[in-house]
């Protein structure tokens, strides 16, 4: 794990990893502000690429950004698993309380939940789903979103 996070704490193979692997989040400028086994912070900001005609951050950026914050626990717990773990996105639901501008910050610190649950999937073969938070602040501190983002892990093989 702690290769995992070497490598994703590095600014420019993290910008790398967006541009081969997730292209539309390196366009968005989401940016990796802290990874731990426990929780996961991402940043997102207010620019062209990412602006609504109503002055805010487009949902769909905003949705990005939270599902990284979440994907990024679990790509940490799974790395170089044998066999491998499977993970996808099954669920996503969520309130949306401010407009968001600035820029945002989305936490997950759900990682105890989601190692166990990928444990879980590796220990039974089955397939086994778990709902996380991400909830995104603006500068001042005020919640501006909050994401439920159900994943599903299963052992490949």
């Amino acid at each position: 794990m702690e290769a995992f996070f070497k490598y994703i704490r590095n600014p420019f193979l993290f910008r790398f990893f967006l541009l081969t692997r997730l292209p539309a989040a390196f366009l968005a400028g989401i940016r990796l502000e802290t990874v731990s086994p426990e929780s996961a912070v991402v940043k997102l900001r207010y620019q062209f690429l990412t602006k609504n005609p109503f002055g805010s951050i487009y949902f769909a950026c905003i949705a990005m950004a939270a599902e990284m914050s979440t994907g990024l626990l679990a790509m940490a717990h799974l790395y170089q698993r044998k066999p491998a773990i499977s993970m996808l996105v099954i669920r996503v639901e969520s309130q949306f309380f401010k407009k968001a501008t600035g820029v945002i910050r989305f936490t997950c610190n759900q990682g105890k939940e989601l190692q166990t649950a990928i444990q879980k999937a590796y220990d039974t073969g089955e397939s086994v789903e778990l709902a996380v938070v991400s909830s995104g602040h603006d500068q001042q501190g005020a919640e501006v979103a909050r994401f439920l983002i159900t994943w599903s892990f299963k052992r490949k093989g």
